[in-house]
C-alpha cells in the first residue's frame, strides 16, 4: 500500500509540489536566502540565542530535549516558547486523555535517547503487538503482527503525558535549555543574507509582553496553523476533507489481553480502537461532518451501540462483492496455503467516559519548502496528515530526529547552525520520507470513501493478496515503523 509510484504520488499533489521545486531549485535558492521582511535597528533584547523554537507540543518539547541533550549541542543556548501553561504531572489522573498517539519503535527510540520513555514507561502507556484492518463493504482483511510475540508494533500513548514527561525532562536541562511559558509571540523580522548597517543578522522573535528575542536558528514547532510558516509566505499544498474525527474513551464490555488496534474501513471513513488498558481503549471515528454532528448528539447509550454497529454490522456488505472475495481467497489459499492470517473478532464495548467525546475536522497540509534562511519546520507545521494511520506524531518525531543529527554535526564541525547547507538537506531527507507516507495516507482514504463495486472488488483483492504475503507486510510496517 505504500509503495506507490511517483505517477501516484503526483496525482495527489504532492510529486507536483516537489517535482516543481527541484525545477526551479537555483531560483529558489536564491529566494531563499534571501527573505524579504520588515528591518530592524536591533532595539530590545540584546541576547542571542542559538536556537528557538516556538511550539511547546509534542514534537517542539521533543526538539528542545533533543538538543539539548545531544554532547556537540552541549555549549549552545537553545530557548523554548511556550504559549500556554508549564504541563507538570506528579501522578497520572484517574481517567484517560481522548487524545492520544500511537508512539512507533522508531519515535520510542528518539524518547528514549532524550529521557523521556523512563517516565512515559512508568506513567501510562499501552503496548500493543497487532494490528487488524478490515472492509466494512466486504469481508477481506489484513493483518500487521511481528513473528516474535514479544516485539511491539506500536505504544499507544496520551498526548499529555508525552508531553509532561518531555517536560519533566527539561527541567534537567535548565542549564542551557530555556523554556519560557506563557509566551505569545506576535510578529517575526527576519534576516536578508546581505545585511543593511543597522540591521541585525539573526531571526526576531517579538513577543506580547514587548520583549525582543533573537536567534541564529528558528525551528518552527507551532502547528498546523504555523504563524512561522505564514510569516515567511511558503506556499502550502492542502485541503479539507469534508470529514471530522469523533473521540472518545471506550470501556470494554469484559477484560481482555487488548493488545489489538483494530480498524474498519465504512464508507463514511475508517473507525479505530486503539488500546488503553485491560478494559478501556481509545475511539478514533473518521466520518462526515454531518454524521460526526449526529454522534455527538446521541446519548451515551445509543451512542454505544452506534460504535459496536460500526465495527459488526455487515450492512454494506453485497452477495456479488462476497463471493468474488471468497473465490479469490481460495485461489490463493491454493497457492500459498500456509500463507494469510486468522480473522479476529473485536471486543464489544459497554460503555464511554464521562465527557470524553470530543470532535474535531480533518485535512492534509504539506508545505512546499521546510525551510528559509535560518528557518526550519517540523512536524505538523510543515505536514498534516489524515489519522487513519496513525503516522502524525511520527512523522514530527522523525523530521526531531533528523533534524537534530545534521545541527550536532554542523555544531562539531564548526559551522553556523542557520547555514543553508545542513538545512536543505535536512528538508530532502524528510521530503523523502514525508512525501511518499503522505501519498499512501491521502490514497486509502480516497479508497476506502466509496461503496462503488468495481472500486470494492479492486480493494478486496488487494487486501486479500497483501495479507497473503509476509514479505510485503513486513516493508509496510518496516517504512511505519522508522
Amino acid at each position: 500500500m505504500l509503495n506507490l509510484t511517483r505517477a501516484s504520488i503526483a496525482r495527489n499533489g504532492f510529486g507536483r509540489c516537489l517535482m516543481a521545486e527541484k525545477r526551479s531549485s537555483a531560483v529558489k535558492s536564491v529566494r531563499r536566502g534571501l527573505v524579504c521582511a520588515d528591518h530592524s535597528d536591533g532595539s530590545g533584547n540584546n541576547e542571542v540565542y542559538d536556537v528557538i523554537i516556538p511550539g511547546g507540543g509534542m514534537v517542539g518539547t521533543a526538539m528542545a530535549c533533543s538538543l539539548g541533550m545531544h554532547p556537540n549541542l552541549s555549549e549552545k543556548k537553545i530557548l523554548l516558547l511556550e504559549a500556554g501553561n508549564k504541563k507538570v504531572m506528579d501522578k497520572v489522573p484517574d481517567s484517560y486523555s481522548t487524545r492520544v498517539s500511537s508512539i512507533s519503535p522508531g519515535s520510542a527510540t528518539l524518547l528514549t535517547g532524550i529521557g523521556a520513555w523512563e517516565h512515559i514507561t512508568k506513567w501510562r502507556c499501552k503496548p500493543y503487538k497487532k494490528m487488524q484492518v478490515w472492509d466494512a463493504c466486504s469481508d477481506a482483511l489484513i493483518t500487521f503482527d511481528k513473528d516474535n510475540l514479544e516485539e511491539v508494533m506500536a505504544y499507544i500513548v496520551e498526548n499529555d503525558v508525552v508531553v509532561a514527561a518531555l517536560t519533566k525532562q527539561l527541567d534537567s536541562l535548565s542549564d542551557h535549555v530555556q523554556v519560557k511559558y506563557r509566551s505569545k509571540v506576535v510578529k517575526y523580522i527576519w534576516p536578508t543574507a546581505h545585511q543593511a548597517v543597522r540591521s541585525v543578522p539573526w531571526v526576531q522573535v517579538v513577543l506580547a509582553c514587548g520583549e525582543t528575542l533573537q536567534t541564529k536558528l528558528l525551528i518552527g514547532a507551532d502547528g498546523p496553523n504555523s504563524m512561522v510558516r505564514r510569516q515567511l509566505g511558503i506556499p502550502t499544498v492542502k485541503w479539507d476533507y469534508d470529514q471530522s474525527a469523533v473521540v472518545a474513551v471506550l470501556r470494554l464490555s469484559e477484560p481482555t489481553e487488548n493488545n489489538v488496534a483494530w480498524q474498519r474501513f465504512l464508507p463514511t471513513g475508517p473507525i479505530a480502537m486503539l488500546p488503553l488498558s485491560d478494559t478501556e481503549s481509545s475511539l478514533v471515528w473518521s466520518t462526515s461532518h454531518h454524521l460526526a454532528e449526529e454522534l455527538m448528539a446521541l446519548d451515551d447509550e445509543c451512542f454505544v451501540d452506534a460504535i459496536n454497529s460500526a465495527f459488526w454490522s455487515n450492512v454494506n456488505q453485497s452477495e456479488l462483492v462476497e463471493t468474488a472475495g471468497s473465490l479469490f481467497r481460495s485461489a490463493l489459499a491454493t497457492i500459498m496455503p500456509s500463507a494469510g492470517s486468522p480473522r479476529q473478532l473485536p471486543p464489544s464495548v459497554a460503555a464511554i467516559g464521562p465527557k470524553s467525546r470530543v470532535m474535531f475536522p480533518l485535512g492534509m497540509g504539506h508545505a512546499s519548502e521546510y525551510i528559509r534562511h535560518r528557518v526550519a519546520l517540523v512536524g505538523d507545521a510543515a505536514h498534516r496528515v489524515h489519522p487513519l494511520a496513525g503516522q502524525g506524531a511520527n512523522l514530527g518525531f522523525g523530521d526531531v530526529a533528523c533534524l537534530t543529527q545534521l545541527l550536532s554535526q554542523a555544531a562539531f564541525n564548526g559551522k553556523d547552525l542557520g547555514a543553508m547547507q545542513h538545512l536543505l538537506e535536512y528538508e530532502s531527507e524528510r521530503q523523502r520520507h514525508n512525501l511518499p507516507m503522505m501519498a499512501a495516507i491521502d490514497l486509502m482514504k480516497r479508497l476506502y470513501s466509496t461503496n462503488t463495486a468495481p472500486v470494492v472488488l479492486l480493494r478486496t483483492f488487494g487486501l486479500q493478496a497483501t495479507n497473503m504475503l509476509p514479505t510485503l507486510k513486513e516493508q509496510i510496517m518496516a517504512f511505519a515503523s522508522k
